[in-house]
C-alpha cells in the first residue's frame, strides 16, 4: 500500500459520509459512519488488489474450494494487515468516535460454522501474507448456518441475515456471472469478491463467493402478478435464491439432501466454468487444455466440493469439445484433496438418483470414472474381490472421498495422528495403492487474527520483550522461553490474562446477563456441538463438582467458571439435548447461593468469530477432550495455546503435537489413547464402568431425575442416558467412551485445581505454550501446501 496519509484519510472518511448519506458528518449515525469508514478502507485496498490480480494472470494460481469461509468481521483484520490500525484508532479518537463501538456495527459474515470454515479463512489470509497466489471459491450464504438463541435452555435457530444492512467488504461483479445448468432449471451465479489482505506486504488476493439468482427478470413474473398469482410470480426467484440461502440445510429428508447437493454443484460449476474461461482468454494457444494444470491447482476442502471433478470433465467434454482422454487427463493433474474426518457419517456418499436430479451428465461421468478405476486395477492384477473395496460407485451410492482420492494428485490429513488413521484405516486400501499421494499437513491458525488482533495487550508486551520480528516469523516466539523463570515477566503474563478475563466478564454480562468472577479459573470449551467432542463429559464433571460442593460446602476448591460455546446442527437431536442439559446445569448451579462462590456455568449464545476473539485470550484452561482418534485436528486448541493457555486434552488431533511442542508437563493429558480404545472396543462394557464408580453413576442417573434438571418432557435426557447405558437402536453403548474416560478426566481436573494456585508456575506453563505455538501458525501450514502440493 502507498504511504498512509492521515489527513487525506480523515478527509476522505468525512466526504464519504456526505456522499453516501447526503448529510453532514456530525448528523450521521454510528452505523452510517461505519459504512463510510469501510468504504474509505476499501479505497485504500483497491489499488493493491488490482495490481495483485494483474500479476497473477500469467502465473500458476492455487484455488481453495470450500463450502465454508468463516471470515468473521473484516474491518479490524484488514486495518491490522494494512498496518494502519493504530492510526485509524487515533483518527477516530480525534473525531470523538470509539473504535470498539463502531466495529460493533459490523455483523459477522455468516459464511461458515466451525473449524473447517475458520481454517479456510486462516489459509487464504496466510496465503496473501506469504505472497502466494492463493484464492478462495465458496458460497455467499444469505442466512448462514443460523443465529442461535436459547429459550428455556433449548437451542432456537433463527435466520442470520448478515447482509440486511449491507455488505461493505465485498464487490459484486455482475459482468463476470456464470450460468449454472441443473437438470430441470438454470440459475445465474453472481460473484462477490472479498479482498484478502496480506500482512504489511501490498498483496491482496481474492475470495470469490457465488450467489444464486434467477436468470430472467430477477425471477419475477409480471403476468402472474398481474393475474393475482402473487406466490407464483416470485417462485422462480425463490427457487434460485434458496440454493445459497442457508449453509448446510437440514438433510434429514430427501428434499434437504437435494438442496445440499444443488448447493455444492452450483458453486463448483460456476468456479470450473470461470477457470476454463480465464485459461482460454490468457492462453488461447492451448487448444486441448494440456497446459491447464501448469496454471491452476485446485484444493478440495473436504468432500463438499468433490463434485467439481466430474463437473470439470463435463465442461471440457460437452462445452469445449475435448476428448475423454484429454478431459480426464486434465482432471488428474489439477485436483488435490484434504480429508477432515474419520467419521463415516461425515464422508459424503450421494445417491446416484439424487445426482441424476442435479445433473444426469455428471452421473454418466462418475460411472465412467469408476470403470476407469476398474480397468486400472485389473491391469495391475487385482481380482474382482480385491477391487470391491475401491469401488467409487457402490450399488446406488457414490463414495465422494474415493472419487477424490482416485483422481487427485495429493491426499492429506490435517494432523499427524489423523493422517496415520487415514493410512491405516479410513483410506487404508487407497494408501496401499497410492502411498506417494498421501501426506500430512497439520493445520494452523493465523496469528494476526488470533493473537495480534484478539490480544493486543499480550502482543505489545511480547514486542517489548523480544522485538517485533516474530510478527513476520512466529517461530521466533521461542525467544520467550528465556523468560520462563523471570518472576516479573510471569507476573505480567498473569496481569494481562486477568485483564482479558475482566473484558470477557463484561462482554458476557452484556450479552448473557450473567456475572462471572475474573478471579475464578476460566475453563472454556468452544467448538461445534458433536458427541465425539464430548461436551457431555465436561458437563457430567461439572455436575460431579456440584454434588461435591453440596455435600461439603467448605470443600477446598478454587472457584471455577465453566464456559461453553457451540451450535448443534438443527436436525441433531442428541446434540441439542446436550445443550439443554448444560443450560439446565447452568440454571441449577448459578441460582444456588450455596455454591455460587465456587462454581458458575455459562453457555454463550450464538458462538461466532467475534465472540471467540474475547474467549480465546481469556481462558485459563483449554478444553480439548474429544475421544482419541475422532478429532482430525482441531484449531481452537492452537488459538488457546497461542494465547498462553495450557491444554486439558486427550491424545487426539493436533493435541498430540501441542503436547510434543510445549511438553506434557505444561499441559494436562487424560483418557485412553486411540490404540487402547481400538483394543478394548469389542469387549467394552460401559454398564460395568458405570456401576463400579459411584460418583459417575450419580451424575449419569441425574439424567433420569426430573426434580433438579428437566428436559420438559422431550425425552432428550432419556436419549442421552440410553446412548451411554442402553441404546435402543442396536448400536453400541457409550460409543465415544465418555464413561470410560470420566475418572481420568476428574483426576486431571483435580490436578489443575491444585496447580493453578501457584500463580507464577501456572503463568510459566502458559508462557511455554505460547513460546512453542509457532508450529501452529497457518503461515507454516500454507507454505507446506505451496511447496509440497501446489508448487506455487
Amino acid at each position: 500500500m502507498k504511504e498512509f496519509n492521515r489527513d487525506q484519510f480523515k478527509q476522505d472518511f468525512k466526504n464519504n459520509v456526505v456522499t453516501l448519506y447526503a448529510k453532514s458528518f456530525d448528523e450521521a449515525s454510528r452505523f452510517e459512519k461505519y459504512h463510510a469508514l469501510s468504504k474509505t478502507i476499501m479505497d485504500q485496498i483497491s489499488k493493491d488488489w488490482v495490481s495483485t490480480t494483474e500479476k497473477n494472470k500469467n502465473e500458476r494460481n492455487a484455488y481453495y474450494l470450500s463450502a465454508e469461509f468463516l471470515i468473521g468481521r473484516s474491518m479490524g483484520n484488514n486495518l491490522l494487515n494494512l498496518g494502519i490500525i493504530d492510526q485509524i484508532k487515533e483518527i477516530l479518537k480525534d473525531l470523538d468516535i470509539d473504535f470498539d463501538e463502531i466495529e460493533d456495527e459490523e455483523d459477522d459474515a455468516a459464511l461458515g460454522n466451525g473449524g473447517l470454515g475458520r481454517l479456510a479463512a486462516c489459509f487464504v489470509e496466510s496465503g496473501a501474507t506469504e505472497g502466494l497466489n492463493l484464492h478462495g471459491y465458496g458460497v455467499r450464504y444469505s442466512q448462514g448456518i443460523f443465529k442461535q438463541r436459547f429459550e428455556d435452555g433449548f437451542q432456537i435457530e433463527e435466520g442470520d441475515s448478515w447482509t440486511e444492512r449491507g455488505d461493505f467488504w465485498s464487490i459484486r461483479k455482475e459482468s463476470e456471472s456464470q450460468i449454472v445448468d441443473f437438470r430441470n432449471f438454470s440459475v445465474r451465479a453472481v460473484p462477490y469478491d472479498v479482498p484478502i489482505v496480506g500482512f504489511n506486504n501490498g498483496v491482496v488476493n481474492t475470495l470469490r463467493l457465488w450467489q444464486s439468482e434467477a436468470i430472467d427478470n430477477g425471477g419475477f413474473s409480471f403476468t402472474d402478478f398481474n393475474d393475482f398469482r402473487y406466490d407464483e410470480s416470485v417462485s422462480e426467484k425463490n427457487r434460485a435464491e434458496d440454493i445459497t440461502r442457508v449453509l448446510y440445510p437440514n438433510d434429514n429428508v430427501r428434499v434437504g439432501k437435494l438442496l445440499r447437493l444443488l448447493q455444492q454443484y452450483f458453486f463448483v460449476s460456476a468456479s470450473m466454468k470461470e477457470l476454463i474461461q480465464k485459461h482460454k482468454a490468457n492462453h488461447p494457444e492451448d487448444k486441448n487444455f494440456s497446459q491447464f494444470h501448469k496454471y491452476n491447482i485446485l484444493q478440495l476442502n473436504d468432500t463438499h466440493p468433490v463434485i467439481a471433478i466430474p463437473e470439470l470433465i463435463r465442461i471440457l467434454l460437452d462445452e469445449e469439445n475435448q476428448s475423454w482422454d484429454d478431459a480426464f487427463a486434465v482432471a488428474t493433474k489439477v485436483f488435490a484433496f484434504t480429508n477432515h474426518t474419520v467419521l463415516q457419517e461425515a464422508l459424503e456418499k450421494w445417491d446416484l438418483e439424487l445426482i441424476h436430479e442435479v445433473s444426469p451428465r455428471v452421473v454418466d461421468i462418475i460411472k465412467e470414472i469408476d470403470l476407469r478405476l476398474l480397468e486400472d486395477l485389473r491391469s495391475k492384477g487385482y481380482t474382482e474381490d480385491e477391487i470391491e473395496p475401491y469401488r467409487i460407485v457402490r450399488g446406488e451410492l457414490v463414495e465422494m472421498a474415493f472419487l477424490a482420492t482416485y483422481v487427485s494428485t495429493s491426499i492429506n490429513g490435517v494432523a499427524e495422528i489423523h493422517t496415520n488413521i487415514l493410512k491405516k484405516d479410513t483410506l487404508n486400501q487407497w494408501y496401499e495403492l497410492y502411498p506417494e499421494k498421501f501426506n500430512n499437513k497439520t493445520n494452523g491458525v493465523t496469528p494476526r487474527r488470533w493473537l495480534q488482533y484478539s490480544n493486543p495487550e499480550l502482543t505489545a508486551y511480547v514486542d517489548s520483550l523480544i522485538g517485533e520480528d516474530w510478527k513476520k516469523d512466529i517461530t521466533k516466539l521461542e525467544e520467550l522461553e528465556k523468560f520462563a523463570d523471570d518472576e516479573e515477566v510471569l507476573d505480567k503474563f498473569n496481569e494481562i490474562k486477568h485483564e482479558k478475563k475482566v473484558q470477557l466478564a463484561k462482554y458476557i454480562k452484556k450479552h448473557e446477563g450473567i456475572e462471572i468472577d475474573p478471579n475464578s479459573i476460566f475453563d472454556i470449551q468452544i467448538k461445534r456441538l458433536h458427541e465425539y467432542k464430548r461436551q457431555l463429559l465436561n458437563a457430567l464433571h461439572i455436575l460431579h463438582l456440584y454434588y461435591e460442593l453440596k455435600e461439603n460446602p467448605d470443600l477446598d476448591m478454587h472457584p471455577r467458571t465453566f464456559i461453553f460455546g457451540a451450535k448443534a446442527a438443527p436436525g441433531y437431536f442428541r446434540a441439542k439435548g446436550i445443550i439443554k442439559f448444560i443450560n439446565e446445569l447452568s440454571k441449577l448451579i448459578n441460582n444456588d447461593p450455596e455454591v455460587n462462590g465456587k462454581l458458575k456455568v455459562v453457555f454463550v449464545q450464538n458462538y461466532r468469530v467475534s465472540y471467540a476473539e474475547y474467549l480465546f485470550p481469556a481462558a485459563d484452561v483449554s478444553e480439548q477432550i474429544s475421544t482419541a482418534g475422532k478429532e482430525a485436528s482441531g484449531t481452537g486448541n492452537m488459538k488457546f495455546m497461542m494465547n498462553a493457555t495450557p491444554t486439558l486434552g486427550t491424545m487426539d488431533g493436533a493435541n498430540v503435537e501441542i503436547f510434543r511442542e510445549a511438553g506434557l508437563e505444561n499441559n494436562y493429558l487424560f483418557g485412553r489413547k486411540e490404540e487402547e480404545l481400538a483394543e478394548i472396543v469389542d469387549s467394552y462394557d460401559p454398564v460395568k464402568v458405570y456401576e463400579s464408580n459411584k460418583d459417575l453413576k450419580k451424575v449419569v442417573d441425574a439424567l433420569l431425575k426430573e426434580e433438579k434438571i428437566s428436559d420438559n418432557g422431550t425425552n432428550h435426557f432419556l436419549d442421552i442416558y440410553n446412548s451411554l447405558i442402553d441404546p435402543k437402536d442396536g448400536n453400541r453403548a457409550d460409543v465415544y467412551f465418555v464413561l470410560e474416560d470420566f475418572q481420568s478426566y476428574v483426576e486431571a481436573q483435580q490436578k489443575i485445581d491444585k496447580d493453578y494456585r501457584d500463580r507464577r508456575a501456572w503463568a510459566r506453563k502458559g508462557l511455554i505454550n505460547m513460546a512453542n505455538s509457532g508450529f501452529f501458525s497457518s503461515d507454516r501450514t500454507i507454505k507446506n501446501y505451496a511447496e509440497d502440493i501446489w508448487k506455487i
